[in-house]
């Protein structure tokens, strides 16, 4: 398998995903586009798309650029191509921007371990129907997906309190999860390095939240170790029988 994989930052990876994708062997190709790499302009040739996260948001074209090429690359993906498509925090967003959402400021931002409930259509989809009807995962995000709530080809899989997106889905091939499942022990710890990661974390939970959240995660990294397992292994099925 052929795995084309956005990056805005290079410490936000597909991380527990991506070290499940090496053992398969799939065939892994990272566009650094922080550091100026370039999306390759034949993208028909990868079976899916990954995009992360990033401490931009989806609006700061000016600042940057490429965002602009990127949101074309995934329309035509996604869009287009009708290509599988996962998209994590700004991945997600991206995708609710391309199929005609908007992306506004959550009230307030979401970050810390919470909960997610599960909507009854999780039941009959391909890639959550094994997951149960809440749980808790880790957020770490000041925007949020609205207004694609008239969009036919949209579904509605999961919710927050603040956050109605948590995951949707676009048609039966594209996954917006806005929260972040697919995290190490390490992640926590990496990402309080990022300075606009750091000051939104203490901005919501206070100064020295860092090490309390860190705790939390690995508290419950048990949990949504298996959780990315699982998604993994229906992604994976889903692309072997498109294949």
């Amino acid at each position: 398998m052929n795995i084309i994989i956005l990056q805005h930052i290079k410490i936000e990876d597909p991380g527990y995903i991506k070290d499940l994708m090496i053992e398969d062997g799939f065939n892994l190709t990272t566009i650094e586009l922080d550091e100026g790499e370039k999306i390759p302009n034949n993208i028909g040739k990868f079976d899916a798309m990954f995009c992360m996260g990033g401490p931009m948001d989806t609006y700061m074209e000016d600042q940057y650029p490429w965002l602009v090429e990127e949101k074309k690359r995934i329309r035509e993906f996604v869009v287009d191509l009708k290509k599988p498509y996962l998209g994590f925090c700004l991945g997600c967003q991206l995708l609710g921007e391309v199929i005609g959402g908007k992306v506004v400021k959550s009230n307030p931002s979401e970050i810390g371990i919470m909960e997610i409930n599960f909507s009854s259509k999780k039941k009959n989809d391909d890639l959550f129907s094994q997951f149960p009807d809440k749980i808790k995962s880790l957020q770490w995000h000041s925007y949020e997906v609205q207004g694609i709530q008239d969009i036919k080809e949209v579904t509605l899989l999961a919710s927050s309190p603040i956050t109605k997106y948590q995951i949707f889905k676009y048609q039966n091939h594209a996954y917006g999860i806005q929260f972040h499942i697919e995290i190490k022990n390490t992640t926590v710890n990496e990402w309080g390095c990022v300075p606009e990661y750091k000051n939104a974390l203490e901005n919501q939970l206070g100064k020295g939240a860092l090490e309390k959240f860190n705790q939390a995660a690995k508290n419950n990294i048990k949990d949504m170790n298996n959780y990315s397992k699982i998604l993994y292994e229906n992604f994976k099925r889903k692309l072997l029988l498109k294949n």
